[in-house]
């Protein structure tokens, strides 16, 4: 576990006093930001409205807190549901030529960021990266003729008008200590959770107007063949466990309620751009996040764990019901 993690999440009480120390720069950092809100609630800066309902799918703290699996559920869902989905994200990580870039099956991690190839590999409806995230949810408008437009992240964006906000929590982590950037990791105060439409907890317990999230597992799929799988029940000997995402101790805490043993974890920054010498040349157990930037050099031992987000049926009529009611449609033709 990093300092950071250690003072945002389980501080000790030597750590409040790096806390103390930060307070100031998190006084700032709300005045700034409270100040940024301001200028778009009065219209003193622009705040784009578009043609389609938009639904963003954010969180307001930094780290992974489980959005994309939440917004695979949501796109193929919807999609069932007759609409015309079409998936925008920021491209976190990846530096493409020019925006915005369309992400398919030969799009790299390098071009668009690891998280849009994970997704694209998951759903069957059109996917857009952009920083401009309204000029990139135009793009899906007009080259798809997209009908609802689905955000991975975003809550803090206010430059684009949106219909529907869902906040996604980490149930073991919460809010960490409470404070903003940087004493603590929130990015928006715990008051911006009852000014969204849908809260969703990333397992952990349920508090009221809460909706469980929970991570279904299947087989392990081998990094460098992945038409070759496994039931991770095969896992007989100790493995090497590696995570470069929000929250490693997630991943990890996984294997071991699917009774795997572990002799070494290797935690590594969110998006980290692997490499070959990152890993050893045995068994290793890795997310499909991690997966997407080391299939160029896998060896033979590599394997990824998909997971698949479950949500009860009371979300998605919650949802349903909302859809129909912002953009006053009971149609999704």
């Amino acid at each position: 576990m990093s300092l950071v993690d250690k003072i945002w999440y389980h501080p000790k009480w030597y750590h409040w006093i790096v806390i103390v120390l930060l307070l100031p720069l998190s006084v700032l950092f709300w005045i700034l930001s409270s100040a940024r809100r301001g200028l778009f609630k009065s219209k003193l800066k622009a705040s784009n409205r578009l043609s389609v309902p938009i639904i963003v799918v954010g969180n307001i703290s930094v780290g992974g807190n489980g959005k994309t699996p939440l917004v695979v559920y949501l796109a193929n869902r919807l999609k069932q549901q007759g609409y015309r989905v079409g998936v925008l994200s920021r491209g976190y990580g990846g530096k493409a030529n020019s925006y915005p870039m369309s992400v398919d099956k030969d799009s790299t991690p390098e071009q668009v960021g690891d998280e849009p190839i994970l997704m694209i590999s998951h759903i069957n409806c059109p996917l857009m990266v952009d920083p401009n995230r309204t000029r990139g949810a135009q793009e899906l408008i007009d080259k798809h003729n997209c009908n609802l437009i689905l955000c991975d992240d975003g809550l803090q964006h206010y430059a684009m008008q949106r219909d529907i906000e869902i906040a996604v929590i980490d149930g073991k982590r919460q809010l960490g200590n409470g404070f903003l950037l940087p004493a603590g990791p929130l990015r928006e105060g715990r008051w911006r959770l009852h000014t969204v439409d849908l809260v969703v907890l990333n397992g952990g317990n349920v508090r009221p107007n809460q909706y469980l999230m929970g991570l279904e597992t299947g087989q392990l799929v081998n990094v460098k063949q992945p038409s070759k799988t496994m039931p991770i029940s095969q896992i007989s000997g100790a493995v090497v466990a590696a995570a470069g995402i929000g929250n490693p101790s997630r991943f990890f805490d996984l294997l071991e309620q699917k009774q795997v043993k572990i002799k070494q974890r290797l935690s590594f920054v969110d998006h980290h751009n692997f490499s070959e010498h990152d890993l050893p040349n045995e068994t290793v157990l890795m997310t499909e996040k991690d997966a997407v930037k080391c299939t160029g050099f896998a060896h033979p031992d590599w394997w990824y764990l998909p997971v698949k987000a479950t949500l009860p049926a009371q979300f998605e009529q919650q949802l349903f019901d909302l859809i129909r009611q912002r953009t006053g449609n009971s149609s999704s033709k």
